[in-house]
């Protein structure tokens, strides 16, 4: 891929705050599309626009708020005139617990973000690049898209739920030009394990046949090749960035 892929394309980032969504940004930006990062931080939203530059533009988010995912999308509108790319990365671990003691305030919790929200996104997403001609979305799934994982009953469930709304989405909007499709991440050293032990870390490295966990650069190659019009023919596919995790 070339440095100027997305010359004049407009893109979205959810939870491009930080961890693997400010990479997704950082490098789209880097390759000539004009940025809105989105994310619940405020600050942290505008720390990563600021260094990217006049190209990024930030905005406070809530995706599991349906009137502020169309808020967001209508910014992007407003201030560049389109959108053709949309990365829908926004989400949250939730607590750990068996499904049988999982609390009903957990459950709602993580399925508001990471499966209601991914939809309230790309229900507006859509209708804004329909209008345009097409585009391209890449839904942030896991490798608990596919598989299970004790105590993450929601986190694995919301994640399934991903792929499933991706592979209908691609089907619904095909014949508008729009592109969809998923990516499942194996454990990424992000803020989002920030909270984990060092003997937990190097715990969740070991399940991974690579010895270790992967980048949030690593996964934003694999996002990017997908949004750009080299994978022109790849819709309604989900793949995985998990050091062959999910092939044991």
């Amino acid at each position: 891929m070339s440095g100027n892929d997305f010359d004049s394309q407009v893109a979205i980032v959810t939870g491009a705050g930080s961890g693997i969504g400010q990479a997704c940004a950082q490098m789209l930006a880097q390759r000539g599309a004009k940025v809105l990062i989105a994310d619940s931080n405020v600050g942290a939203a505008e720390r990563v626009a600021s260094a990217i530059g006049s190209s990024a533009m930030a905005f406070a988010v809530d995706v599991a708020d349906p009137t502020d995912c169309q808020a967001m999308v209508d910014a992007a509108l407003s201030h560049w005139g389109r959108l053709d790319i949309a990365i829908n990365n926004a989400g949250i671990g939730g607590e750990q617990n068996p499904l049988g003691s999982y609390s009903i305030a957990g459950w709602r919790s993580v399925m508001s973000v990471n499966l209601d929200g991914v939809f309230y996104c790309m229900r507006s997403e859509i209708a804004a690049m329909a209008k345009t001609g097409g585009g391209s979305i890449v839904n942030m799934s896991s490798i608990l898209g596919m598989v299970g994982f004790a105590n993450a009953g929601a986190y694995v469930a919301a994640k399934h739920g991903v792929v499933g709304l991706t592979q209908t989405a691609a089907l619904d909007h095909a014949a508008d030009g729009i592109r969809v499709n998923a990516v499942g991440p194996g454990f990424i050293d992000t803020p989002l394990l920030a909270q984990l032990s060092v003997e937990m870390k190097a715990g969740l490295a070991a399940m991974h046949p690579r010895g270790k966990m992967g980048s949030a650069d690593e996964v934003a190659e694999l996002v990017t090749f997908l949004a750009s019009e080299h994978a022109a023919n790849i819709t309604g596919s989900y793949y995985t960035v998990d050091g062959g995790y999910t092939a044991r």
